[in-house]
């Protein structure tokens, strides 16, 4: 599933084509993904003009001069094409720039979605109302998460995929962040002390950072808007890497929490 830096990477490869550009198409060609299209999408966004492109989350935010923002999440398989050269089966949103730009977001496994919700409610949204900071923006804070975490039994990998807590972070990033913080993922939350956890702040940081600026990590079927790759996994230290050697020269291990994989090295990551 596209992950933070994934989303990151594809709004700003969407900005240069779509920003300040007309749509003279906006064109559904279905029904549905994971939700229905709004009845009005085409209505609403077609002759509008787009006046900005952002992310929360793990959402893509296209904010038109009409008021009106359209929100796409990328599901499993999702990803936008830009000029491309044939329609293929899985295209299944379309749309044309005043320039002659087209761009399709195609699904093939159709758990994303396309939504409309007025810019000025857009905190209002509700998969927003409950989410916590962005992890790359000023409020994400090493006593903003002391302040969550106080008291907590759960394990701190596990809060830290909880959207309430910080917003956009999955399983991958999580992985690398607590590997770089020198944490296990079992560790319970509310016994990192202070120190520990603006430490873990900054790994988290600077692990997306990384990703944003490789373009993301490519797996299975998320590419970025250009058609490259997103070359991140091959910075991955401990993520996907089961029964490798660890820098420390100990064997990355793998284990499931929750029904997803948690990649750690038992040695770098002691307490």
């Amino acid at each position: 599933m596209p992950e933070l830096p994934e989303v990151e990477t594809t709004v700003r490869g969407l900005a240069p084509v779509l920003a300040d550009q007309r749509l003279d198409l906006v064109e559904p060609r279905r029904a549905d993904l994971r939700h229905p299209f709004p009845p009005d999408l085409r209505q609403r966004m077609t002759g509008a003009r787009v006046t900005g492109l952002g992310r929360r989350a793990k959402y893509g935010l296209i904010a038109t001069d009409r008021g009106d923002t359209m929100i796409f999440h990328l599901g499993m398989s999702g990803r936008w094409r830009i000029d491309p050269g044939e329609s293929l089966a899985h295209d299944h949103l379309v749309l044309e720039t005043g320039m002659g730009r087209r761009l399709a977001l195609n699904d093939p496994r159709r758990f994303g979605f396309v939504d409309l919700w007025s810019s000025r409610e857009l905190d209002a949204y509700p998969p927003f109302l409950a989410m916590g900071p962005e992890p790359l923006g000023p409020d994400f804070t090493p006593a903003y998460l002391a302040g969550r975490l106080a008291g907590r039994a759960s394990p701190i990998k596990a809060m830290l995929l909880d959207q309430r807590v910080v917003a956009g972070l999955g399983n991958i990033y999580v992985c690398e962040a607590l590997y770089m913080a020198r944490l296990a993922p079992g560790r319970a939350a509310g016994q990192i002390s202070l120190a520990r956890l603006t430490r873990l702040v900054d790994a988290i940081r600077a692990v997306l950072e990384a990703a944003i600026l490789a373009g993301g990590s490519s797996l299975r079927d998320y590419v970025r808007p250009d058609g490259e790759l997103g070359y991140f996994s091959k910075e991955w230290r401990v993520y996907g890497r089961e029964g490798q050697a660890c820098e420390c020269g100990a064997i990355v291990r793998r284990r499931i929490d929750s029904g997803r994989s948690t990649f750690y090295c038992a040695n770098c990551q002691r307490s």
